[in-house]
């Protein structure tokens, strides 16, 4: 025989069973007891939160004949009477459920009606429960307004929908309204909690912490995982075997992941993004977590009282308070929420989650604000020097000279002595890096960096090409054989590979075969044109902060050069 799923086996059957939604239990008992009922109630909500349970509840509530059966409507339902039991064994012939999206038509509309104007079987009330009542269509919504406004006195309607903005306002003006709230994490841990004491499953609080989170408010959602939990750890529940299950990242990656961004150890990220991939994690939800454990650092660094003890993760949330500055927790937070929803866009989820990491890596928060306290940003001031410098280069406004912009870099100001010196060493820097460090080319065998640079590949393929450092070249009367080593081992995927040796082939005109060897590549053309880039911004630097009219600027009014914003061009 199989087992009833948890999700039906601990349905409420009374409102005192019922969980979080006290707002409308309490609506719905005082009307009971007062006798004052409504003919229509519509409740919304998203999945899982207990309309339709409600709905069977109300049923019961209106048709209870008491134990000895002779009692009248109540709010607290006997559970033992006829109408009780078949209503909970879903067979009682005076309550109808119906799916709005099966029964969507006037047809099926004008059929209800004609048999809502008999009187019930052997009930008090015939109860109408249509769920999901804004697939309906218009004709149908139009058909039921009439019966809906002053339905016969034996029948009541109640409406079900998670959409209510499709349910036309001639039908919400005739029914009484319930918006059910969502079901908070704690109410669904304890519940849980309490369930699986009963079904003598044992449990580790932080796996149903896990579990109720991913449920996002619906307690359907949380018992029908528990239910797979169950079969997954065949055994105790688990938050190592439930994070599994699910696929959801640990506290403990996150961690790392922000402690290798306040280290700015770019290498510690790509492993921990390639462990992850490995692990057949979930990116969408490691980046809805990461957001998540942001807000709550952002939180304690305005509210130290918000940390609550019984999280797994307090101790590091206070320690990372003092990590970052607020307004780094601030652009973080913001790189994780829409690099989310930028994954589908990403050739693959890996790659949009690294590129995700390498922005909070690259970018800083810019200098105007007001960073105070544990802030880590160059170029940090008070709010009285920003204003300072802003009102001085608005006052120079209506100077011939023109002001030169952090984002023009070394080409700001070429008429500058200084500049043409500086953009003279910055060609000579970069025509020296540009060389790689290594003996003398072989004849026969290209340029590897420049042959990188120019082969019109795009997208992965480009990333791996920069790279890779070339390891042997073999050219003969049959073909070329090439073997190269990366850098970044993830990036050499069968399908990058093959569409590099495929440029390479039309780029030489002959065959062409290429293969990974083992081995870590040291020269690549990213590392060179990131020592080009270096060398050129300090350059730009030096050029700014040795210019005349810079220099006057500072001397004359206060103003700054707000450090890492100068840009080579």
């Amino acid at each position: 025989m199989t087992a009833l799923a948890l999700a039906r086996k601990w349905r409420p059957k009374t409102f005192t069973e019922l969980l979080g939604q006290d707002h409308v239990v309490k609506a719905l008992t005082h009307a009971l007891d007062q006798g004052r009922l409504h003919h229509a109630w519509l409740f919304t909500g998203t999945r899982g939160v207990g309309k339709t349970t409600i709905a069977r509840i109300m049923a019961k509530a209106l048709n209870c004949t008491g134990v000895d059966g002779k009692g009248g409507m109540t709010s607290q339902p006997c559970g033992q009477c006829p109408a009780c039991t078949e209503i909970d064994a879903g067979r009682f012939v005076d309550y109808i459920e119906m799916d709005g999206a099966s029964n969507r038509g006037i047809d099926d509309m004008v059929s209800l009606l004609e048999k809502a104007a008999y009187a019930p079987s052997s009930a008090r009330f015939k109860v109408y429960m249509i769920d999901e009542v804004h697939m309906l269509t218009s004709q149908a919504f139009n058909a039921m307004l009439k019966t809906l406004e002053e339905p016969p006195e034996h029948v009541k309607f109640i409406l079900a929908t998670t959409d209510p903005q499709k349910i036309p306002v001639t039908v919400l003006s005739r029914c009484l309204q319930f918006n059910l709230k969502q079901m908070p994490v704690p109410l669904i841990v304890e519940h849980l909690e309490t369930i699986l004491q009963s079904e003598q499953v044992k449990s580790e609080s932080n796996a149903l912490r896990v579990i109720a989170k991913a449920a996002q408010g619906s307690m359907r959602d949380a018992l029908s995982l528990t239910d797979q939990a169950i079969a997954y750890s065949a055994g105790p529940v688990t938050e190592a075997a439930v994070r599994s299950m699910l696929g959801t990242i640990d506290d403990a990656y996150l961690v790392r992941i922000l402690d290798a961004l306040s280290a700015q150890e770019g290498s510690t990220l790509f492993a921990i993004a390639e462990e992850m991939g490995l692990r057949s994690m979930s990116f969408s939800l490691a980046l809805q977590d990461l957001a998540s454990l942001l807000q709550k650092i952002a939180s304690a660094q305005i509210v130290p009282e918000s940390v609550l003890n019984d999280w797994p993760e307090a101790s590091e949330i206070r320690r990372l308070v003092n990590v970052f500055s607020k307004e780094e927790v601030q652009l973080f937070y913001q790189i994780a929420i829409t690099s989310r929803a930028d994954l589908s866009l990403a050739p693959d989820e890996q790659t949009g989650f690294t590129m995700a990491l390498l922005r909070m890596l690259a970018f800083k928060p810019g200098g105007g604000g007001n960073t105070s306290g544990n802030s880590r940003s160059a170029g940090s001031g008070n709010a009285g020097d920003g204003n300072k410098s802003t009102n001085s280069i608005n006052t120079l406004a209506n100077k011939p000279a023109s002001i030169p912009s952090a984002n023009q870099g070394v080409a700001a100001m070429p008429s500058s002595p200084v500049a043409k010196a500086s953009l003279a060493t910055a060609s000579k820097v970069e025509s020296e890096i540009s060389k790689p460090p290594t003996q003398a080319i072989p004849v026969g065998q290209p340029n590897w960096f420049d042959l990188m640079r120019s082969l019109p590949i795009r997208g992965l393929t480009q990333q791996l090409a920069h790279q890779t450092e070339l390891h042997e070249w073999l050219d003969s009367d049959k073909g070329i054989l090439v073997s190269i080593t990366t850098a970044m081992p993830q990036l050499a995927s069968e399908e990058s590979l093959k569409r590099l040796g495929e440029a390479l082939e039309k780029h030489f005109s002959k065959p062409l075969r290429i293969q990974l060897v083992d081995g870590k590549a040291k020269t690549t053309v990213a590392k060179i044109d990131a020592e080009i880039y270096q060398e050129k911004r300090l350059s730009a630097e030096e050029m700014i902060a040795a210019d005349p009219f810079v220099q006057e600027l500072e001397r004359e009014f206060g103003a700054k050069v707000v450090s890492g914003s100068v840009r080579p061009l």
